[in-house]
């Protein structure tokens, strides 16, 4: 296998330097072959405070020649999947949400990018017979993905993380969440 171009490199490099919050588990997984002559993908799991579970990957494409559709040499495509609450499920304004969580990554982040696109979807499953879990499960799934404008993608990194925090329910860093108080605690009675 020949030498990865520079610019592939640096924004690796670049990516790898965004440091997830510690509710967040991150691993460098194999990327897809077929998509790009060059890429590195990683995953992301974390469980929010009630309980909710999301998991993603976040893969990094470059193709030294371009893709027309991709308007750029790096492309980043993102997967991610996080298990609803029943009455959650039916908000008919769910999907915008659940776009909304990636492209306020994005903005808050300063990650620079052109050719945003994607889908997000809501399922229902049931289960039936020896199938291990719940009855019922409801997720949601957001495909997506966008071109960097250059090869600093710290930025990127830090959206990718926001995305996951956002998805599992995690309040912002420094706030801690208040659990229900009993009429025992603090002297109050």
């Amino acid at each position: 296998m020949s030498v990865a171009p520079e610019v592939f490199r640096q924004a690796v490099a670049a990516l790898k330097s965004s440091r997830p919050r510690r509710e967040i588990e991150l691993s460098e997984v194999g990327p897809p072959r077929r998509l790009a002559p060059w890429a590195h993908a990683l995953a992301a799991e974390a469980t929010g405070p009630a309980g909710e579970f999301a998991t993603a990957r976040l893969v990094l494409l470059h193709d030294p020649e371009g893709q027309e559709s991709w308007n750029g040499v790096l492309r980043l495509v993102v997967y991610l999947r996080v298990e609803l609450d029943p009455e959650l499920a039916t908000d008919p304004l769910l999907p915008a949400v659940g776009w909304s969580w990636l492209t306020d990554a994005l903005e808050d982040t300063g990650a620079a990018y052109t050719a945003l696109g994607g889908t997000v979807t809501l399922t229902s499953s049931a289960r039936f017979g020896d199938i291990a879990g719940p009855a019922r499960s409801h997720d949601l799934e957001l495909r997506g993905s966008w071109t960097a404008t250059d090869a600093e993608l710290a930025s990127h990194g830090a959206a990718f993380h926001e995305l996951m925090a956002s998805a599992a329910g995690l309040p912002p860093e420094g706030v801690s969440m208040l659990g229900p108080r009993s009429a025992d605690a603090g002297g109050l009675g």
